[in-house]
């Protein structure tokens, strides 16, 4: 956990581990780093504003680290308004809570992450479309060979789209496939992630060859690639 308020850190802290967690607290960005450079941590909780480096900067650090790339992320902010939410999710959050929040919603959030970051789905094969290849068993994704890191929701959605292709799919189907039951997660999340998708799988993303869109109904992998 970064957090830099100690009351909160603390409170945060003591929560999580009755409910068995094991938590490191850092209090400021540099400390983060220091330990995420040291350590490999199941969940990362990161408050977005923090004294010196900024958590918006530690998110992209561990996102265009290979070594870190695919450790879930959960923003924690004080700023409610949309554009910050986003901007946590552009940068590779993978959820969000904003302070006030009580414990019980944190925790509900941290299981939903957990989950969805140690499951895919019922099937277990390789999939390939094109040049783009994904194993769900070893987490890999690449492209004409070489790996592509992505965060864990970020693998789940393509895999999802991937198996199901020809389909095309509505943000609210693809909320309930991807993200399932859980009741804080808003439509606009998924055109985030789908974003972020296309920038990292796609040569030109305002121009997607693998992820498509069809005006006004949804996203879709096409069958016949």
């Amino acid at each position: 956990m970064v957090e830099d308020e100690r009351d909160i850190a603390e409170l945060v802290a003591h929560n999580l581990s009755r409910d068995g967690y094991r938590v490191e607290v850092a209090y400021d960005g540099a400390e983060a780093l220091e330990r995420l450079r040291n350590n490999r941590y199941d969940l990362i909780l990161l408050d977005l504003m923090l004294p010196g480096i900024q958590g918006t900067e530690i998110c992209r650090m561990v996102r265009e680290n290979p070594a870190m790339a695919s450790t879930p992320i959960i923003m924690l902010t004080a700023r409610g308004e949309e554009v910050d939410r986003v901007l946590g999710l552009e940068l590779g959050a993978d959820d969000y809570v904003t302070k006030p929040f009580s414990p019980r919603e944190l925790a509900a959030r941290i299981k939903a992450v957990l989950r969805r970051s140690t499951h895919t789905g019922t099937s277990t094969g390789v999939l390939q479309v094109r040049d783009l290849v994904i194993d769900p068993e070893t987490y890999v994704v690449t492209k004409q060979g070489k790996k592509v890191d992505l965060s864990a929701t970020e693998f789940r959605l393509l895999y999802y789209l991937m198996q199901k292709k020809g389909r095309i799919f509505s943000r609210d189907q693809l909320l309930d496939a991807v993200w399932k039951d859980e009741a804080f997660v808003e439509p606009r999340t998924v055109d985030v992630h789908i974003r972020r998708l296309r920038s990292r799988i796609e040569d030109d993303p305002s121009s997607p060859i693998y992820i498509r869109t069809r005006r006004g109904i949804g996203y879709y992998v096409e069958a016949d690639l």
